[in-house]
């Protein structure tokens, strides 16, 4: 599986694995990018919840962009601390983009991808990187799939032949597509089936969404994965795979002068695809709220989580975004967050808590909060209480004093996500993929000190709607669990091993 790492702070997340298929980013119960240092898988989470539109004079990483006469856009974040590049192709395509029926063709397509060209044969990509003092991977989320080398710098034109070849000439037959058909779904039994956690943050999606494409699992439905086929890989690579739909960035020790001949020569030759358009479902107005209830022999501790629709980047309400971003951070993130500090500390009714938002997204976004009790209190006791703390929010606001603490801890932690060689390669690349603009990441210090209090609180009376969300509850059988699990956050799931 990828090794990339996610959205959701690393510092909100409990020890449930967070999944986004493969190797990108991680969002508490339902997707799948793993970051390998956790550190820097938290700064990165932090300026991609903080991205926000409009234009500012302030600057995060400082990218240089191009775009080719084939629509191909190319962005460079020069960082020369170290002779080596992070080089990755995004496509603006996931698993909200499948038709109804294939879902999982996205991720499988991803898989497949390693599966060999006239000039590459199957499974020798990786090979070549690896013997070439590298690492690769891909990771596939519901609106955008990505492929990532980190290699020495003076070997980033063999691996942007290798990537622009398969971008363009991928050879499938089903003596590979069906073996890797069975390998996407033992991952999909050893993630999601073998995972309660997992399992049920599946369920709660597809409740959370009831028609958007959002609720469907990433890594697909186990009856519609049993069934996907060469011409369904084929047509949709051959549909979704141009460079005018993809989004070259590389960061490293090289310049834009160094670069562009690369990008030219290898990119620039590939004739430009149809031009596509996302043709996505619109959620309905939701009435009532939703539960769902999971038992479960593998589960060690009851935990509950409870998911609201949201307003992301580009939704209805999108003012709320950065807005939202801060509430995060004030009520559910580290140990001086509000949920921690009453539920954890003062009334000792929980031995963990938090929350999670990611509104970098094409539609829909979801803001979620979760708690595990401790092993005497009674999970409808817990809800209670995390009632009780949204009440209050939603009563009495934040504090002056509260957001210029949350305020503080952001703007520090882009400070940091400078220094990380791939970071600016994830947060650009993501927040391309999804439709917004460089601007608006450079953008994001000033729009985070703009923040004021009436605007979290307006913001947190909008996104805590109850008719809008549902609450998973996971708990042991009734005559005990058999072993541990964590509670219920959203797992992207996204790639595999290769």
């Amino acid at each position: 599986m990828s090794k990339d790492a996610g959205v959701a702070k690393a510092s909100k997340q409990p020890t449930m694995p967070d999944l986004e298929w493969d190797d990108v980013m991680r969002i508490p119960g339902l997707s799948v990018l793993s970051i390998r240092d956790r550190a820097v898988a938290a700064l990165l989470a932090t300026v991609m919840l903080s991205l926000i539109p409009n234009l500012s004079h302030a600057a995060v990483f400082s990218p240089q962009t191009a775009t080719l006469d084939n629509g191909m856009q190319v962005v460079l974040v020069e960082n020369h601390r170290a002779p080596v590049v992070s080089h990755m192709v995004w496509y603006k395509v996931g698993s909200a983009d499948e038709t109804q029926g294939v879902s999982g063709i996205a991720h499988f397509l991803e898989h497949l991808m390693f599966k060999g060209t006239n000039d590459v044969a199957p499974g020798e990509f990786s090979k070549i990187v690896a013997r070439n003092g590298g690492n690769d991977n891909a990771f596939t989320s519901w609106d955008y799939t990505g492929y990532f080398q980190n290699i020495a710098a003076d070997r980033l034109d063999l691996v942007m032949k290798m990537e622009a070849d398969r971008m363009t000439n991928l050879e499938l037959s089903d003596d590979v597509v069906l073996p890797e058909r069975d390998v996407i779904i033992e991952e999909r039994r050893s993630r999601i089936d073998n995972n309660p956690g997992a399992l049920l943050g599946e369920q709660m999606r597809a409740s959370l969404y009831m028609a958007h494409p959002y609720g469907r699992s990433i890594i697909g439905w186990l009856n519609e994965m049993e069934q996907l086929s060469t011409e369904e890989a084929l047509d949709f690579y051959r549909k979704w795979y141009a460079p005018n739909n993809a989004i070259l960035v590389v960061a490293g020790d090289i310049t834009m002068d160094e670069l562009m001949p690369l990008a030219e020569k290898y990119y620039g030759v590939i004739p430009r695809g149809d031009v596509l358009t996302r043709n996505r479902v619109k959620e309905p107005v939701q009435h009532a709220p939703r539960k769902v209830t999971m038992h479960d022999p593998r589960v060690g501790q009851a935990s509950m989580s409870r998911y609201y629709l949201a307003p992301s980047y580009h939704s209805e309400n999108a003012a709320d975004a950065v807005p939202l971003d801060v509430l995060s951070e004030i009520i559910g993130s580290g140990t001086t967050s509000r949920l921690f500090k009453s539920l954890v500390v003062d009334q000792s009714i929980a031995s963990s808590v938090g929350t999670f938002y990611d509104p970098v997204t094409v539609d829909l976004a979801s803001f979620g909060v979760y708690a595990v009790p401790r092993d005497d209190v009674e999970l409808a006791d817990l809800e209670k209480a995390v009632d009780a703390q949204i009440d209050d929010i939603i009563a009495n606001g934040v504090t002056e004093d509260e957001l210029a603490r949350a305020k503080q801890k952001l703007l520090d932690s882009a400070v940091f996500a400078r220094d990380s060689l791939s970071a600016g390669a994830r947060v650009l690349g993501k927040s391309l993929a999804v439709g917004l603009t460089v601007e608006q990441v450079e953008s994001w210090p000033d729009r985070v000190t703009a923040v004021t209090v009436d605007q979290v609180n307006e913001a947190a009376k909008r996104v805590f709607n109850d008719k809008q969300s549902v609450t998973g509850w996971l708990m042991p059988p009734k005559d005990g669990p058999v072993s541990g699990s964590g509670p219920a956050l959203p797992i992207d799931t996204g790639a595999g091993v290769h």
